[in-house]
Protein backbone atom coordinates (compact mmCIF):
# COMPACT_ATOMS: atom_id res chain seq x y z
CA UNK A 1 0.00 0.00 0.00
CA UNK A 2 1.15 3.65 -0.87
CA UNK A 3 1.69 4.74 2.80
CA UNK A 4 1.95 8.18 4.19
CA UNK A 5 3.04 9.27 7.64
CA UNK A 6 1.47 12.14 9.56
CA UNK A 7 3.24 13.83 12.32
CA UNK A 8 1.51 15.96 14.79
CA UNK A 9 3.55 18.50 15.73
CA UNK A 10 1.14 22.12 16.38
CA UNK A 11 0.96 21.60 20.51
CA UNK A 12 2.31 24.01 23.19
CA UNK A 13 2.86 21.51 25.31
CA UNK A 14 2.14 23.13 28.65
CA UNK A 15 2.93 20.44 30.94
CA UNK A 16 6.80 20.35 29.80
CA UNK A 17 7.34 23.82 30.60
CA UNK A 18 10.40 25.43 28.85
CA UNK A 19 10.66 28.61 26.72
CA UNK A 20 9.68 26.36 23.43
CA UNK A 21 7.12 23.74 23.20
CA UNK A 22 8.35 19.94 23.94
CA UNK A 23 8.80 19.12 20.35
CA UNK A 24 11.45 21.51 19.29
CA UNK A 25 13.36 21.53 22.79
CA UNK A 26 16.85 19.30 22.27
CA UNK A 27 17.72 16.07 22.72
CA UNK A 28 21.04 14.75 22.21
CA UNK A 29 22.30 18.21 20.22
CA UNK A 30 19.11 17.86 18.02
CA UNK A 31 14.83 19.08 18.36
CA UNK A 32 13.32 16.01 19.73
CA UNK A 33 11.01 16.15 16.49
CA UNK A 34 14.08 15.64 14.29
CA UNK A 35 14.84 12.31 15.88
CA UNK A 36 11.01 11.39 15.35
CA UNK A 37 11.55 12.35 11.56
CA UNK A 38 14.74 10.42 11.56
CA UNK A 39 12.74 7.50 12.44
CA UNK A 40 10.36 7.57 9.18
CA UNK A 41 13.34 8.19 6.80
CA UNK A 42 12.59 6.84 3.49
CA UNK A 43 9.09 7.51 3.94
CA UNK A 44 6.46 10.28 2.85
CA UNK A 45 6.33 12.50 5.73
CA UNK A 46 3.69 15.08 6.19
CA UNK A 47 4.68 17.69 9.50
CA UNK A 48 1.35 19.37 10.86
CA UNK A 49 3.20 22.59 12.85
CA UNK A 50 1.23 25.67 14.37
CA UNK A 51 1.81 28.73 12.71
CA UNK A 52 4.41 29.92 15.53
CA UNK A 53 6.73 27.08 14.45
CA UNK A 54 7.22 27.86 10.74
CA UNK A 55 10.50 29.00 10.24
CA UNK A 56 12.15 26.47 12.98
CA UNK A 57 9.97 24.26 10.90
CA UNK A 58 11.40 25.16 6.84
CA UNK A 59 14.49 23.77 7.74
CA UNK A 60 13.40 20.23 8.20
CA UNK A 61 13.06 19.89 4.71
CA UNK A 62 9.65 17.97 4.89
CA UNK A 63 6.31 19.06 3.70
CA UNK A 64 5.01 21.05 6.02
CA UNK A 65 1.03 21.91 6.90
CA UNK A 66 -0.37 24.13 9.73
CA UNK A 67 -2.80 22.96 12.18
CA UNK A 68 -5.94 23.39 14.05
CA UNK A 69 -6.93 24.59 17.53
CA UNK A 70 -6.90 20.69 18.73
CA UNK A 71 -5.19 17.55 17.77
CA UNK A 72 -8.16 16.30 15.96
CA UNK A 73 -8.11 19.25 14.01
CA UNK A 74 -4.46 18.98 13.40
CA UNK A 75 -4.90 15.64 12.12
CA UNK A 76 -7.89 16.84 9.92
CA UNK A 77 -5.43 19.06 8.22
CA UNK A 78 -2.87 16.43 7.54
CA UNK A 79 -5.12 13.97 6.13
CA UNK A 80 -6.99 16.74 4.17
CA UNK A 81 -3.17 17.78 2.56
CA UNK A 82 -2.58 14.30 1.42
CA UNK A 83 -5.78 13.66 -0.12
CA UNK A 84 -5.73 13.06 -4.53
CA UNK A 85 -2.61 11.81 -4.09
CA UNK A 86 -2.90 8.25 -3.81
CA UNK A 87 -2.66 7.44 -0.45
CA UNK A 88 -3.69 4.18 0.54
CA UNK A 89 -2.49 3.93 4.36
CA UNK A 90 -1.67 6.53 6.65
CA UNK A 91 0.15 6.46 9.93
CA UNK A 92 -0.36 9.16 12.34
CA UNK A 93 1.80 9.98 15.06
CA UNK A 94 3.11 12.42 17.85
CA UNK A 95 5.88 14.63 17.09
CA UNK A 96 6.89 13.95 21.01
CA UNK A 97 7.58 10.81 20.48
CA UNK A 98 11.41 10.43 18.99
CA UNK A 99 11.82 6.59 19.40
CA UNK A 100 9.43 4.51 17.55
CA UNK A 101 11.25 1.29 15.95
CA UNK A 102 11.14 0.38 12.45
CA UNK A 103 9.72 -3.00 13.42
CA UNK A 104 6.51 -1.43 15.06
CA UNK A 105 6.37 0.55 12.23
CA UNK A 106 6.43 -2.70 9.82
CA UNK A 107 4.22 -4.40 12.37
CA UNK A 108 1.44 -1.72 12.26
CA UNK A 109 1.40 -1.39 8.03
CA UNK A 110 0.99 -5.37 8.15
CA UNK A 111 -1.92 -4.97 10.44
CA UNK A 112 -3.86 -2.77 7.57
CA UNK A 113 -3.96 -5.98 5.56
CA UNK A 114 -6.80 -7.45 7.70
CA UNK A 115 -8.16 -4.46 9.70
CA UNK A 116 -9.27 -1.01 8.29
CA UNK A 117 -7.02 -0.01 11.36
CA UNK A 118 -4.22 -0.92 13.92
CA UNK A 119 -2.62 0.76 17.00
CA UNK A 120 0.34 -0.09 19.84
CA UNK A 121 -0.56 -0.42 23.12
CA UNK A 122 1.01 -2.12 26.08
CA UNK A 123 -1.31 -4.06 28.65
CA UNK A 124 -1.71 -2.26 32.27
CA UNK A 125 0.69 -4.06 34.55
CA UNK A 126 0.20 -1.53 37.65
CA UNK A 127 -2.43 -1.30 40.11
CA UNK A 128 -5.32 1.23 39.24
CA UNK A 129 -6.51 3.57 42.18
CA UNK A 130 -8.94 6.33 42.31
CA UNK A 131 -7.90 9.22 43.90
CA UNK A 132 -9.57 12.33 45.65
CA UNK A 133 -8.36 14.39 47.81
CA UNK A 134 -5.15 13.70 48.03
CA UNK A 135 -5.78 10.15 49.68
CA UNK A 136 -7.29 6.51 47.65
CA UNK A 137 -10.81 6.13 47.25
CA UNK A 138 -10.63 3.21 45.32
CA UNK A 139 -9.92 0.30 43.25
CA UNK A 140 -9.77 -0.19 39.24
CA UNK A 141 -10.17 -3.63 37.88
CA UNK A 142 -6.73 -3.55 35.30
CA UNK A 143 -8.08 -6.49 32.85
CA UNK A 144 -8.29 -5.75 29.57
CA UNK A 145 -7.19 -1.89 30.22
CA UNK A 146 -4.27 -1.18 27.82
CA UNK A 147 -1.68 1.98 27.82
CA UNK A 148 -2.41 3.28 23.94
CA UNK A 149 0.77 4.53 21.82
CA UNK A 150 0.93 6.23 18.24
CA UNK A 151 1.72 5.54 15.32
CA UNK A 152 -1.61 5.16 15.05
CA UNK A 153 -2.12 2.99 11.37
CA UNK A 154 -5.48 3.40 9.16
CA UNK A 155 -6.46 3.13 5.55
CA UNK A 156 -6.49 6.57 4.54
CA UNK A 157 -10.17 7.06 2.84
CA UNK A 158 -11.90 5.17 6.28
CA UNK A 159 -9.91 7.62 8.95
CA UNK A 160 -10.49 10.97 6.34
CA UNK A 161 -14.04 10.20 6.24
CA UNK A 162 -14.12 9.71 9.62
CA UNK A 163 -12.34 12.47 11.15
CA UNK A 164 -14.53 14.89 8.86
CA UNK A 165 -17.58 13.10 10.65
CA UNK A 166 -16.50 13.39 14.10
CA UNK A 167 -17.60 16.34 16.14
CA UNK A 168 -13.96 16.90 17.72
CA UNK A 169 -12.51 16.56 21.36
CA UNK A 170 -10.67 12.97 20.51
CA UNK A 171 -8.17 12.26 22.83
CA UNK A 172 -6.42 10.01 19.64
CA UNK A 173 -7.44 8.63 16.51
CA UNK A 174 -8.72 5.79 17.34
CA UNK A 175 -11.38 7.30 19.61
CA UNK A 176 -12.56 9.13 16.30
CA UNK A 177 -12.16 5.78 14.50
CA UNK A 178 -13.98 3.79 16.80
CA UNK A 179 -16.67 6.23 16.64
CA UNK A 180 -17.04 5.61 13.14
CA UNK A 181 -17.43 2.02 13.16
CA UNK A 182 -13.94 0.88 12.31
CA UNK A 183 -12.42 -2.06 13.27
CA UNK A 184 -8.82 -1.06 15.03
CA UNK A 185 -6.69 -4.18 15.98
CA UNK A 186 -4.11 -3.81 19.00
CA UNK A 187 -0.42 -4.25 18.05
CA UNK A 188 2.59 -4.97 20.10
CA UNK A 189 3.66 -1.32 21.39
CA UNK A 190 6.78 -0.77 23.09
CA UNK A 191 8.01 0.77 26.29
CA UNK A 192 10.83 2.62 24.66
CA UNK A 193 8.39 4.33 22.81
CA UNK A 194 8.40 6.76 25.33
CA UNK A 195 6.05 10.20 24.74
CA UNK A 196 8.25 13.53 26.05
CA UNK A 197 5.13 14.83 28.54
CA UNK A 198 7.19 16.14 31.84
CA UNK A 199 10.82 17.70 32.14
CA UNK A 200 11.66 14.35 33.47
CA UNK A 201 10.82 12.40 30.49
CA UNK A 202 14.01 13.81 28.70
CA UNK A 203 16.44 12.13 31.02
CA UNK A 204 14.59 9.00 30.58
CA UNK A 205 14.90 9.84 26.94
CA UNK A 206 18.55 10.39 27.14
CA UNK A 207 19.49 7.12 28.71
CA UNK A 208 17.41 5.49 26.08
CA UNK A 209 18.91 6.74 23.30
CA UNK A 210 22.32 6.31 24.71
CA UNK A 211 21.84 2.39 25.38
CA UNK A 212 20.80 2.35 21.72
CA UNK A 213 24.51 2.05 20.14
CA UNK A 214 23.99 2.78 16.57
CA UNK A 215 25.70 0.30 14.31
CA UNK A 216 27.15 1.37 10.43
CA UNK A 217 27.40 -0.97 7.66
CA UNK A 218 29.36 -0.07 4.50
CA UNK A 219 29.28 -1.77 1.22
CA UNK A 220 31.22 -0.91 -1.98
CA UNK A 221 30.15 -2.09 -5.66
CA UNK A 222 32.08 -1.79 -8.84
CA UNK A 223 30.17 -2.90 -12.26
CA UNK A 224 31.26 -2.47 -16.14
CA UNK A 225 29.15 -2.77 -19.57
CA UNK A 226 30.83 -2.46 -23.11
CA UNK A 227 29.44 -0.29 -25.53
CA UNK A 228 27.50 -1.97 -28.51
CA UNK A 229 25.23 -0.36 -31.26
CA UNK A 230 22.83 1.64 -29.89
CA UNK A 231 21.94 5.91 -29.40
CA UNK A 232 21.61 6.03 -25.72
CA UNK A 233 22.65 4.48 -22.55
CA UNK A 234 20.85 4.67 -19.12
CA UNK A 235 22.97 5.84 -16.40
CA UNK A 236 21.80 6.28 -12.90
CA UNK A 237 18.49 6.32 -14.02
CA UNK A 238 18.48 8.69 -16.90
CA UNK A 239 18.92 8.16 -20.19
CA UNK A 240 21.79 9.93 -21.88
CA UNK A 241 22.07 10.05 -25.79
CA UNK A 242 25.07 8.90 -26.88
CA UNK A 243 26.28 7.16 -29.93
CA UNK A 244 26.44 3.89 -28.84
CA UNK A 245 24.34 1.41 -26.24
CA UNK A 246 25.73 -0.72 -23.15
CA UNK A 247 25.69 -4.16 -23.45
CA UNK A 248 23.89 -5.91 -20.95
CA UNK A 249 21.66 -8.65 -19.87
CA UNK A 250 19.37 -5.98 -18.46
CA UNK A 251 19.03 -2.72 -19.48
CA UNK A 252 22.88 -2.12 -18.67
CA UNK A 253 22.75 0.96 -15.81
CA UNK A 254 25.88 0.61 -14.61
CA UNK A 255 25.60 3.04 -11.95
CA UNK A 256 22.73 1.83 -10.60
CA UNK A 257 24.39 -1.36 -10.49
CA UNK A 258 27.16 -0.37 -8.88
CA UNK A 259 24.74 1.34 -6.31
CA UNK A 260 23.05 -1.72 -5.87
CA UNK A 261 25.44 -4.05 -5.27
CA UNK A 262 26.99 -1.55 -2.75
CA UNK A 263 23.76 -1.81 -0.71
CA UNK A 264 23.75 -5.51 -1.26
CA UNK A 265 27.27 -5.67 0.31
CA UNK A 266 26.73 -3.59 2.99
CA UNK A 267 23.89 -6.21 4.04
CA UNK A 268 26.35 -8.83 3.67
CA UNK A 269 24.14 -9.95 0.70
CA UNK A 270 26.26 -10.92 -1.99
CA UNK A 271 25.11 -8.88 -5.56
CA UNK A 272 22.80 -8.36 -7.85
CA UNK A 273 23.24 -12.28 -9.63
CA UNK A 274 22.22 -13.71 -6.04
CA UNK A 275 18.84 -12.20 -6.26
CA UNK A 276 18.27 -11.12 -10.03
CA UNK A 277 20.20 -14.22 -11.60
CA UNK A 278 20.66 -13.66 -15.50
CA UNK A 279 20.07 -17.20 -15.84
CA UNK A 280 16.89 -16.23 -15.79
CA UNK A 281 14.78 -14.76 -18.86
CA UNK A 282 12.08 -12.38 -16.86
CA UNK A 283 14.97 -10.35 -16.13
CA UNK A 284 16.50 -10.16 -19.75
CA UNK A 285 15.93 -6.18 -20.52
CA UNK A 286 14.68 -5.46 -17.16
CA UNK A 287 14.75 -1.56 -15.91
CA UNK A 288 17.61 -1.25 -13.30
CA UNK A 289 14.99 0.34 -10.71
CA UNK A 290 13.63 -2.96 -9.55
CA UNK A 291 16.73 -4.16 -8.33
CA UNK A 292 17.37 -0.78 -6.60
CA UNK A 293 14.07 -0.79 -5.06
CA UNK A 294 15.40 -4.44 -3.84
CA UNK A 295 18.19 -3.64 -1.84
CA UNK A 296 17.14 -0.77 -0.40
CA UNK A 297 13.65 -2.48 0.99
CA UNK A 298 15.29 -5.02 2.02
CA UNK A 299 17.59 -2.65 4.25
CA UNK A 300 14.39 -0.91 5.00
CA UNK A 301 12.98 -4.35 6.31
CA UNK A 302 16.42 -4.98 8.54
CA UNK A 303 16.03 -1.90 10.71
CA UNK A 304 18.37 0.23 8.57
CA UNK A 305 18.34 3.24 6.48
CA UNK A 306 20.49 4.69 3.90
CA UNK A 307 23.57 7.28 5.39
CA UNK A 308 24.43 8.37 2.24
CA UNK A 309 25.55 7.01 -0.82
CA UNK A 310 28.59 8.41 -3.75
CA UNK A 311 28.40 6.68 -7.29
CA UNK A 312 31.86 7.48 -9.79
CA UNK A 313 30.93 7.01 -13.14
CA UNK A 314 34.28 6.48 -15.40
CA UNK A 315 34.46 6.93 -18.85
CA UNK A 316 34.96 9.52 -21.38
CA UNK A 317 32.25 9.77 -23.07
CA UNK A 318 29.28 10.74 -22.81
CA UNK A 319 29.11 13.69 -20.32
CA UNK A 320 28.06 13.10 -17.06
CA UNK A 321 28.38 16.28 -15.37
CA UNK A 322 25.28 18.07 -17.59
CA UNK A 323 23.10 15.09 -16.22
CA UNK A 324 24.47 14.67 -13.28
CA UNK A 325 21.83 16.35 -10.60
CA UNK A 326 19.11 14.50 -12.84
CA UNK A 327 20.80 11.19 -12.34
CA UNK A 328 21.38 12.40 -8.38
CA UNK A 329 17.26 13.25 -8.10
CA UNK A 330 16.34 9.91 -9.91
CA UNK A 331 18.58 7.82 -7.73
CA UNK A 332 17.05 9.61 -4.44
CA UNK A 333 13.41 9.06 -5.75
CA UNK A 334 13.84 5.60 -6.87
CA UNK A 335 14.70 4.83 -3.03
CA UNK A 336 12.98 7.10 -1.10
CA UNK A 337 15.69 9.18 0.43
CA UNK A 338 15.98 12.89 0.62
CA UNK A 339 18.34 13.82 -2.26
CA UNK A 340 21.29 15.33 0.04
CA UNK A 341 21.82 11.65 0.78
CA UNK A 342 22.79 10.70 -2.91
CA UNK A 343 26.17 11.60 -4.83
CA UNK A 344 26.97 11.24 -8.35
CA UNK A 345 30.01 12.01 -9.88
CA UNK A 346 32.24 11.25 -13.20
CA UNK A 347 35.86 10.98 -14.01
CA UNK A 348 37.43 9.46 -16.68
CA UNK A 349 40.66 7.31 -16.93
CA UNK A 350 43.01 9.68 -18.89
CA UNK A 351 42.39 7.98 -22.39
CA UNK A 352 44.00 4.38 -19.84
CA UNK A 353 42.23 1.12 -20.30
CA UNK A 354 39.53 0.17 -21.97
CA UNK A 355 37.36 3.09 -20.81
CA UNK A 356 40.05 4.87 -22.20
CA UNK A 357 39.50 3.41 -25.53
CA UNK A 358 35.61 4.18 -24.68
CA UNK A 359 35.10 0.56 -25.58
CA UNK A 360 33.01 0.97 -22.46
CA UNK A 361 31.87 2.67 -19.18
CA UNK A 362 32.99 1.30 -15.31
CA UNK A 363 31.38 2.36 -12.08
CA UNK A 364 32.24 2.50 -8.58
CA UNK A 365 30.22 2.68 -5.63
CA UNK A 366 29.80 3.77 -2.14
CA UNK A 367 27.03 2.96 0.30
CA UNK A 368 27.20 3.64 3.94
CA UNK A 369 23.57 2.02 6.04
CA UNK A 370 23.26 2.95 9.94
CA UNK A 371 20.36 1.77 11.94
CA UNK A 372 17.12 3.34 11.91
Amino acid sequence: MQTAVIIVAAGRGSRMGGEVPKQWQMLQGRPVIAHTLAVFAGMRVLLVIHPEDRARAEVLGVPLVEGGATRDASVLAGLQALEGLGIEAVLIHDGARPMVSPALIKRLVAALKAHEGAAPALPVTDALWRGQDGRVAGTVDRAGLWRAQTPQAFRFAPILAAHRAHPGGALDDVEVARAAGLDVAIVEGEETNLKLTYPGDFDRAEAILKGQAMEVRLGNGYDVHAFCEGDHVWLCGVKVPHTKGLLGHSDADVGMHALTDAIYGALAEGDIGRHFPPSDPQWKGAASHIFLRHAIGLATERGYRLGNCDVTLVCERPKIGPHAIDMQSELARIMGVDVGRVSVKATTSERLGFTGREEGIAAIATATLVTA
